[in-house]
């Protein structure tokens, strides 16, 4: 079974993750990114600018409708907006969010009567209600803007898994807001699905994801708030009588949202990955070379931090991190990184041919040797789901008597166990700076001195 499987390896597509224009999905988990409807609105494309249009439209009409007396249409449109399963995002374990209550749905309402500003004109931006409603975070306006462009989406992931060759059927979707008639439908469409649950799936585009939106609470209070006048010396400053205070005090929201306006230009869509800095590189090697062997003081747990840091970085783009795992083998806790493989490096095609290895397993072990043992241990983890081809990640390379296991389990199983060492990693490092080389090639050598003492 893969780890943290994701859905472009189910559908057999091996490109890596920087060079698509969605963000991949887990198939068991979400994407811990938000649609950031503000990067929407600041975006040089016509077609980005007329989407925040209809979703600020939208969002509005529930505005004329609760104020034309069919608060409870408002009320049901709000609600269906306010999860959206498809897309993935958020921090759910399951995929499986929950829309928030007729009561919530009926306070985002009364904006539209209590503010005055929203009852003349309406709202400028979706997530403006996080600095009113208790409850309404992030994720909230994230799934409210996709319900709203789900249209959008599923043409958008229609044509992106055209292009991929991904395999897509018919299937009926929910909760797709329809523009003319200003209210959500059911309808059919041809969408890839979850390989489970049969459930459609939506792929979003990178440049609209973040992992806290521009205008957010957070920054809000940080830097605007005037929490002087809503608690006086000596009171506790809640949250909410902070919203209490701006659904009473617009002015100060409406100062707060055209300085984020006015500063646009900051805003940036947060990569899914990104590599460290050359000189942090350097710092964290530095600092893997100077760790004691063993676990004194910690420096197993020390070791495996920093290499958990450092060598996606190296890697990157030729293998996307996929997680860090902590597995027991024989009441003995061993630290993994695990990273998919992308096979667009000659190398990784070649270990993907030979070995099955859709994901490669990198073994952390801060000892000063490896014995017997560990090569059994990453022995029984390298099967046919996994793939067969396994690397330790240790200070030392391999004694004689634990090189020659290593051989036999390629004479005996045809699976293969390289080392890296420090001496590589201080090299991976120095290329890493001067770029001349990719640190993927002290990988390729381990396995090339590995398979020429292999009979």
């Amino acid at each position: 079974m893969l780890i943290r499987p994701r859905f472009t390896e189910f559908n057999d597509v091996h490109v890596p993750q920087h060079e698509l224009d969605f963000a991949i999905p887990f198939l068991n988990e979400d994407i811990p990114l938000y649609i950031d409807p503000f990067l929407i609105w600041k975006s040089p494309s016509l077609s980005d600018k007329g989407l925040h249009q209809m979703i600020i439209a939208a969002f509005n009409n529930l505005g004329a409708l609760t104020k034309s007396g069919h608060i409870d249409k408002a009320v049901e449109q709000l609600v269906l907006a306010s999860e959206c399963d498809e897309v993935g995002l958020g921090n759910s374990a399951t995929r499986k969010g929950k829309r928030i209550g007729k009561k919530s749905a009926i306070e985002v309402l009364s904006l539209f009567e209590r503010i005055s500003y929203y009852k003349d004109h309406g709202f400028r931006h979706i997530e403006e209600i996080q600095l009113f409603v208790d409850g309404i975070g992030k994720d909230r306006v994230s799934d409210i803007a996709c319900n709203f462009m789900k249209s959008y989406l599923i043409d958008f992931t229609h044509q992106e898994c055209s292009d991929l060759g991904i395999s897509m059927q018919r299937v009926r979707v929910a909760a797709v807001y329809n523009h003319d008639k200003k209210e959500f439908e059911t309808i059919e469409a041809t969408l890839p699905v979850h390989p489970e649950t049969g459930t459609p799936l939506l792929l979003i585009p990178k440049r609209w994801l973040r992992h806290v939106p521009w205008l957010s609470y957070d920054s809000y209070f940080r830097n605007h708030c005037p929490q002087d006048d809503i608690a006086h010396e000596g009171e506790e400053l809640t949250k909410v009588k902070v919203l209490t205070y701006n659904r009473d005090n617009y002015g100060v929201i409406d100062a707060y949202v055209r300085e984020r306006e006015r500063t646009v230009a900051d805003c940036e869509h947060d990569p899914l990955f990104t590599q460290i800095p050359i000189l942090s590189a350097k710092r964290k090697f530095a600092t893997i070379k100077k760790l004691p062997t063993g676990k004194t003081g910690g420096a197993d747990m020390k070791y495996e931090r920093a290499m958990g840091e450092l060598l996606p970085s190296l890697f990157y783009p030729y293998l996307d991190f996929a997680q860090e795992q902590a597995r027991t083998d024989s009441g003995v806790s061993i630290r993994d990184l695990i990273f998919y493989n992308s096979r667009t490096h000659e190398f990784l095609r070649q270990i993907m041919n030979d070995y099955g290895s859709r994901q490669i397993t990198f073994e952390m072990k801060n000892v000063a040797k490896i014995k017997r043992e560990h090569v059994d241990q990453l022995n029984r983890y390298l099967h046919d789901d996994l793939g067969k081809f396994g690397v330790f990640v240790t200070r030392n390379p391999l004694q004689k008597a634990e090189l020659t296991r290593t051989v036999d389990l390629w004479s005996g199983q045809r699976k293969a166990v390289i080392v890296l060492t420090d001496t590589d990693l201080e090299q991976m490092v120095e290329v890493f700076d001067s770029k001349q080389r990719h640190p993927i090639d002290f990988l390729v050598r381990s396995y090339q001195q590995y398979r020429r003492r292999c009979p």
